[in-house]
């Protein structure tokens, strides 16, 4: 199918041929119609996209710091690859269309194959031919609208949910602050309303336009504006005050604050300077409300992407309701949209569109609609080049997942190891085409299933989100193919079982990305404890660092949280170093304070061989201080492994001190054990009974903090 992409380094917009996207539990695929480009916000990434990396650099200041964060601690070829990573991402643009249902997911009611909808939300109703849109950003189109004006619906959701914080009464007077296309929607639906408005802007053109929608009155922004506002309200001031508009500085702000009455709100729904000036605002009470995209349940990951709606006694106005707000009044007859399109495109001639955004003739554009021809069933495979060539006895790889763990770790060291690069499924067809261009993969899809059935992948890397792991290791074993899945291994009991029946059952290698265990001075700490006698203890210290409550890590069904998530890494490090089974867990956690799952805990594993291992995960602290410390303690024997970088023994007699050049978690040797497995077709690098071991005990870790006792570590599975 095609789609309109983004270049990263160079801001070049293209069309380019990729994979159509699958249906998803929760969502449906839609065959787009048309598709909208807004004058603000796509303008806004495209003037971004075209910087030079230092003007990038100076926007994103907290991705400057990450990666100088990385060059210090692992190196700065590993800065760049983590910097290359992120610029081949390309951009997806648009994010409101509407189209035709094609298919629907699993679960999903209230659509139907056939049906008209309007949809939106970044990074789901793209400017492309297909999209795979969640439940709660989509809505039946009424009859009689058409496709090009119900592409509007992320617009108009917007500009009523910012009416909404306004708050304006039938008759009030409210006054809207920058007249583009926000604007002009705003206008009209709160002349639909009731309201009495008055419009401001610079533009003059934009002034009559905006008479011509039916404002009561039109301003230029001048030294008069206030004076004349005063005049129409009779000294009085606006009831409310609504800020559409796009600018660097915080007159709209001051405008506002001078334009409304005592105690009116000012709802801020463009992006603007927010200097509020404290006297002025204070004075007059005034209430500021800043408002957030498309209204209650937008960036909401339960609303949106698991599809629970808020009970409309609690919450009357959600995001999806305000979408079916705005069609009404397009059907209504309210709300017109043709005054307001500039130009009308086929989606093959997009970049000509965009470049109608820029330059001289930009501030003339108020919207671009994209029309599609009637597309035959969705491609979920293309091919991308079949000149790829095996190197010696290397397997051919393929790869499910294609994000930047995968593109800047993984992906350059399989291709170091001179595998032939078969096959990359991602989640949308944008990211497996250009993760197939850049590393000269053979075909790109979406379909999982393309990677199994191939006959000419040996081995295949799934480096999805957590939620998926099991299954797809269940589905690529059965398939024949060796498996190297990311951590961790399963989420829960049951899908750990069918992991480690669909091993049995094979005999390809199953490997799960435990890195560390395979760190040059783990490997040398490893051979200094050979020489030991009797149990051991370790302490392992991890300055983890927050996330939000919101990141998909910490949601228990698709990250299993940071105890299962990342915990397990520590976890198969103790087995590692000890050589000893886990066989009970105590833990104890600090309750977080934001409303996600647990992520500052301590956790204690015995072994059987009376060895102890006790972690300490936190997430509060300091990314100053190096995230990983472990000391291990024997029979007269000490050992400190600081953050992967720094090794000291002692031993009586003395103490001996080996310094890495760069920080090495073991990534570079983990994927050559892991091919050289696959090619003498030799026993699995880590037993399956230790990697089934790992995952039981982080299960044990939620356990004991569920029960606030000591809970035993099953001996098998």
């Amino acid at each position: 199918m095609k789609q309109v992409i983004q270049d990263k380094r160079s801001g070049r917009v293209s069309v380019e041929d990729v994979p159509a996207p699958s249906v998803h539990q929760g969502a449906i695929l839609v065959r787009t119609q048309a598709s909208l480009i807004s004058s603000g916000t796509e303008r806004a990434a495209i003037e971004l996209g075209r910087r030079s990396l230092l003007g990038k650099a100076i926007d994103r200041p907290d991705l400057v710091r990450r990666v100088l964060d990385v060059a210090r601690t692992r190196g700065v070829k590993e800065a760049m690859r983590a910097v290359s990573s992120r610029l081949d991402q390309p951009t997806l643009l648009g994010y409101s269309c509407s189209g035709t249902v094609v298919a629907v997911g699993p679960d999903v009611l209230g659509f139907a194959p056939g049906d008209l909808v309007a949809c939106a939300g970044y990074g789901h109703a793209s400017h492309a031919e297909f999209v795979s849109v969640p439940v709660n950003l989509a809505v039946p189109m009424p009859s009689g609208v058409p496709p090009e004006h119900a592409c509007f619906v992320a617009l108009g959701a917007i500009a009523i949910h910012g009416v909404r914080l306004a708050g304006p009464a039938i008759g009030e007077t409210v006054v809207v602050i920058g007249l583009g296309l926000l604007g002009l929607l705003t206008v009209q639906i709160l002349k639909a309303a009731g309201c009495r408005v008055i419009g401001v802007d610079l533009s003059p053109s934009r002034c009559a336009l905006a008479a011509d929608l039916g404002v009561d009155r039109a301003l230029p922004r001048d030294g008069r504006t206030i004076a004349e506002i005063e005049r129409e309200t009779g000294g009085r001031g606006a009831d409310a005050c609504i800020i559409t508009a796009a600018a660097k500085s915080s007159d709209p702000i001051h405008l506002a604050g001078e334009a409304a009455r005592d105690r009116a709100v000012i709802s801020v729904v463009g992006d603007v300077g927010l200097d509020v000036p404290r006297n002025l605002y204070y004075g007059k009470e005034l209430t500021l409300r800043v408002a957030r995209s498309y209204g209650p349940g937008r960036y909401d990951t339960i609303y949106e992407a698991h599809g629970v709606d808020y009970p409309i006694g609690y919450v009357r106005w959600t995001a999806r309701r305000n979408m079916e707000e705005f069609l009404r009044l397009l059907s209504a007859g309210a709300v017109r949209i043709a005054p307001l399109i500039t130009g009308t495109y086929p989606v093959s001639e997009a970049p000509a569109a965009y470049a109608q955004l820029t330059g001289d003739q930009g501030a003339a554009v108020l919207a671009l609609v994209l029309t599609y021809p009637a597309a035959t069933e969705p491609e979920r495979r293309t091919v991308v080049t079949r000149s790829t060539v095996a190197l010696g006895r290397a397997p051919t790889v393929s790869f499910l997942g294609a994000g930047s763990f995968a593109r800047s770790v993984l992906l350059p060291r399989f291709r170091e190891n001179g595998v032939r690069l078969r096959g990359v499924a991602t989640a949308t067809g944008p990211s497996a085409h250009q993760s197939a261009m850049r590393f000269g993969f053979s075909f790109a899809t979406t379909d999982p299933d393309e990677v199994f059935r191939d006959p000419e992948t040996d081995a295949v890397v799934i480096a999805t989100r957590h939620d998926s792991h099991a299954d797809l290791t269940v589905r690529a074993l059965g398939a024949g193919k060796h498996v190297f899945v990311e951590k961790p291994l399963a989420l829960t009991s049951e899908e750990l079982t069918r992991v480690v029946e669909a091993a049995r059952a094979s005999d390809r290698v199953l490997f799960v990305g435990y890195n560390r265990r395979f760190a040059p001075l783990v490997g040398m700490l490893k051979e200094a404890l050979g020489k030991r006698s009797g149990a051991v203890a370790i302490t392992y210290r991890v300055n983890a660092g927050p996330l939000s409550a919101s990141h998909w890590t910490r949601d228990p069904r698709v990250g299993g949280g940071r105890i299962v998530g990342e915990a397990c890494h520590f976890v198969d490090l103790l087995q590692f170093l000890t050589d000893e089974d886990p066989v009970a867990v105590a833990a104890t956690a600090v309750p977080p304070t934001d409303g996600g799952s647990v992520d500052t805990v301590s956790f204690q594993v015995r072994f059987s061989g009376g060895s102890l291992g006790a972690v300490h995960y936190f997430s509060l602290g300091d990314r100053a201080l190096g995230k990983e410390r472990l000391e291990v303690f024997g029979s007269s024997f000490a050992a400190v492994l600081d953050d992967f970088r720094y090794l000291e023994v002692f031993r009586p007699g003395g103490r001996h001190r080996t310094r890495s050049g760069r920080q090495d978690k073991g990534h570079d040797r983990e994927v050559k054990v892991f091919l050289e497995a696959c090619r003498s077709g030799g026993p699995p690098p880590v037993a399956l009974g230790s990697l089934a071991r790992t995952s039981l005990v982080t299960f044990a870790i939620l356990e004991a903090l569920r029960t606030g006792s000591s809970v035993s570590v099953p001996t098998a599975i």
